[in-house]
């Protein structure tokens, strides 16, 4: 039955033939994971540059066909573009973005290190300091701010742009609020920083101090462009101690300097576990690793994070530490964090003090 139901879904992208095109747009290619779900059609539909400006009715054209067809309540399509090429005196195209007066990539050279839990408690941090705090969740293959967050809702829209959820204070966005859950997202690279593009430009960001974006793990082709792409004011890196994590840490910290963005700072998560039963620090993945890379690269080391079951179940209850128990040791640890952030913009950046108007 859902095979003869992607067949019309099929015929009726194939009766659909664009402005200015030839080609109908199921053979054109420039449909990507189509997908036929609980009475949804999802797909990615990748526009050339000149389409950009008819987006809107371009996807009101394709609804229209989708729509009528038994069975189909709803679409939820995706649109993607490959930047523009420079034009001479007039380039917005290729202007970096700025979501927000200061923007903090939080990073690390392999998945697996805490990253995530880590971005949303320091937003969460510089939010009880005061500040106008939004994040976003850059990772588009596997989006952890709809869990983190326990929103699992589609934002809403404005009409022109996507209105960000509100999670405890955040401002909040991820292409988790935009997809299924268990959905596989099977991009390319130019397609994953279209998406990207688009969640910075095409959301309704509002008055925001400070955008903290929880990078995508590694070093590839999104983290270096999305580094050139955005006015970054800094990177985190956050590492665990051992030294394979260090060696991939390094990469991170390399990348960033190549594209001239600063370094805040290094912070060493699952430092250590605290035995409650025999009061003892146990360096399950050895300790202090994170730190003597910071002095000897000279650049800060912001805090060490132990290994808790607390962090794991806030986390998984979508409630982060940081919310549930502004003052257990380890929010405090997340608070000084978010202080040394504040101190290292001021350093960086001379509007940084009077980041709060």
């Amino acid at each position: 039955m859902e095979n003869k139901k992607i067949d019309k879904i099929k015929s009726a992208l194939k009766s659909i033939t664009l402005k200015n095109q030839t080609i109908n747009l199921l053979d054109s290619k420039l449909i990507n994971g189509l997908r036929f779900e609980k009475n949804i059609i999802y797909f990615t539909l990748e526009l050339l540059p000149e389409q950009l400006k008819d987006s809107h009715e371009i996807k009101k054209t394709i609804d229209k066909k989708l729509l009528c067809i038994e069975g189909v309540e709803n679409t939820e399509i995706i649109l993607t573009a490959h930047n523009a090429k420079k034009e001479s005196g007039n380039n917005t195209q290729n202007a970096p973005l700025r979501p927000a007066k200061h923007i903090i990539a939080i990073a690390s050279g392999k998945g697996g290190v805490g990253k995530s839990t880590t971005a949303i408690n320091i937003a969460l941090s510089l939010l009880k300091l005061k500040y106008r705090v939004g994040i976003l969740d850059a990772d588009i293959y596997g989006p952890s701010l709809p869990k983190l967050t326990g929103i699992s809702s589609k934002p809403k829209s404005n009409g022109k742009k996507i209105i960000p959820h509100n999670a405890f204070g955040l401002q909040a966005m991820s292409i988790g609020y935009l997809v299924p859950e268990d959905a596989a997202t099977i991009w390319r690279g130019p397609m994953v920083m279209s998406a990207i593009e688009q969640l910075l430009r095409d959301v309704d960001w509002q008055n925001l101090d400070i955008l903290i974006i929880d990078m995508p793990p590694g070093t590839g082709d999104a983290q270096l462009t999305l580094s050139q792409r955005v006015q970054l004011a800094g990177a985190i890196i956050v590492s665990t101690p051992q030294d394979l994590s260090l060696i991939d840490a390094r990469k991170g910290l390399n990348m960033f300097k190549k594209v001239n963005v600063p370094i805040l700072g290094i912070i060493e998560n699952m430092s250590y576990f605290f035995c409650s039963n025999c009061s003892t620090k146990h360096s399950i993945f050895g300790n202090g690793g994170a730190k003597m890379e910071a002095e000897k690269l000279g650049i800060p080391f912001l805090n060490e994070i132990p290994l808790d079951t607390i962090l794991r179940t806030t986390s998984d209850e979508g409630n982060p530490i940081l919310e549930k128990d502004p003052t257990h040791i380890i929010s405090k640890k997340y608070i000084e964090i978010g202080s040394k952030i504040i101190e290292a913009i001021s350093k960086n950046v001379k509007s940084a003090p009077n980041i709060i108007q």
